[in-house]
């Protein structure tokens, strides 16, 4: 069994869904507690994107693409960036629809967790398979 787990562990896409839950759980979780401390949605989203970055770069870095070069949190500083942008448009765009910041958030949460993914997989931790 443990041999199952161990080989299931080294696909890449597995490991990014695992990682995926628990920064998910982390973020989604800063950005409400943030709410329910009375912070303006665009507010507790941009903390609660800065301080998930530093926790995503090391768990997706280490745990999903293997890599400890720590340079390359600019890039992936980036990425959140652009993340972000989208994640306050659709928040605002539910907001104005008459959804709530909580659900909002929630809907939003794959959407921008897959395009956070590509772009990452793209620009920041991108391999060369042969090397």
């Amino acid at each position: 069994m443990k041999n199952k787990i161990r080989v299931i562990l080294k696909i890449k896409l597995i490991r990014f869904f695992i990682v995926s839950g628990i920064n998910t759980v982390f973020g989604y979780g800063l950005f409400v507690l943030l709410i329910y401390l009375g912070l303006n949605y665009i507010f507790a989203s941009l903390f609660a994107t800065i301080i998930g970055i530093l926790f995503n770069f090391k768990t997706i870095g280490l745990i999903v693409f293997r890599t400890h070069n720590n340079a390359l949190i600019f890039r992936f500083f980036g990425v959140y960036g652009v993340t972000y942008l989208f994640n306050v448009t659709g928040l605002t765009l539910f907001k104005w629809a008459g959804v709530g910041s909580y659900a909002g958030g929630a809907i939003l949460v794959v959407p921008i967790g897959l395009l956070g993914f590509l772009m990452n997989k793209t620009f920041v931790f991108k391999v060369k398979e042969n090397a």
